[in-house]
């Protein structure tokens, strides 16, 4: 790594280093000295940044959370379609990639959730809220069509608790058999009355 990055350059290239590095192997199987290596970044500077692996394991979610907030918001607020059709979009696109790659692509939500909720308080609630963000965001989509099976909230927490579910139970058998069953799912729910 350059060393004549800014500061806050470096703090979101530990950042992005740490969650490729997660993503393979988990928060605890991420050993520091392996990302400080990976990052090309002394133990010191990363003590300046995070006083703790923990306080690290919160920021990253934070950062994950954020990203995949705008990304959504953008793919949920743009386009002629109805909401429905925008938000039931966002997960055909979720289960055609998984079947393309046989895998999970970029999601620390599910690759963490588990691990870390019973670890860690703090990273525990940095999952909930950003997974509470998220909710809000389908609500507010689905706010936007009605009648829904279900009130607004409630539809968008059944719809994160199933995908979040299928999603975990893909990355286990290594099929997308239980996206697509979820997706079939979804678009039942969500078919227009």
């Amino acid at each position: 790594m350059n060393k004549t990055l800014p500061r806050t350059d470096t703090r979101e290239h530990l950042l992005a280093t740490g969650e490729q590095l997660c993503l393979q192997r988990g928060f605890t199987g991420m050993g520091l000295s392996e990302l400080l290596a990976r990052a090309e970044v002394p133990k010191g500077s990363f003590y300046y940044y995070f006083r703790s692996k923990e306080a690290f394991g919160v920021a990253l979610l934070e950062r994950y959370f954020h990203a995949l907030y705008q990304q959504l918001e953008a793919q949920l607020r743009q386009g002629e379609a109805p909401p429905r059709q925008r938000l039931l979009h966002h997960f055909r696109q979720a289960e055609q990639l998984f079947s393309e790659r046989g895998q999970l692509v970029g999601c620390l939500a599910v690759k963490l959730s588990a691990e870390v909720c019973d670890l860690s308080e703090p990273m525990r609630d940095a999952l909930q809220h950003g997974a509470s963000r998220i909710i809000a965001l389908y609500a507010q989509t689905l706010e936007a069509d009605e009648p829904l099976p279900y009130a607004p909230r409630e539809m968008a927490q059944l719809i994160y608790i199933l995908w979040l579910g299928a999603s975990l139970q893909s990355k286990l058998s290594r099929e997308a058999q239980p996206l697509r069953l979820a997706l079939r799912t979804l678009e039942q729910w969500l078919s227009t009355p």
